[in-house]
């Protein structure tokens, strides 16, 4: 199962881990795995521009616009379905002027 830690923890462990203490020991004080702190200090890097990669922003901007582009998706669909619907009654979905 995904656990989520609070920011303030991933940035404890960071710093910890950067002043030189063992992974291993944050792991087992933190109740974190070794993995995660690993690939937190990895992130931490990108977002320092250390590494290449997507940074924590970057990454937060995008998954914004997916949710966006998914929904105005779907409202795209329920348009047409509607514009559909108005057609087969002979019913003109902007009506008319005369």
């Amino acid at each position: 199962m995904l656990r989520r830690y609070p920011p303030e923890v991933r940035r404890q462990v960071v710093e910890l881990a950067r002043s030189g203490t063992r992974v291993a020991q944050l792991a087992e004080v933190f109740g974190v795995s070794e993995a995660s702190i690993y690939n937190w200090l990895k992130q931490e890097r990108i977002d320092r521009g250390e590494l290449g990669g997507l940074s924590t922003d970057q990454a937060l901007e995008l998954a914004a616009a997916r949710r966006r582009i998914r929904q105005l998706e779907t409202e795209l669909a329920v348009a047409r379905k509607l514009n559909e619907v108005f057609l087969k009654k002979g019913i003109h979905p902007k009506g008319t002027s005369r």
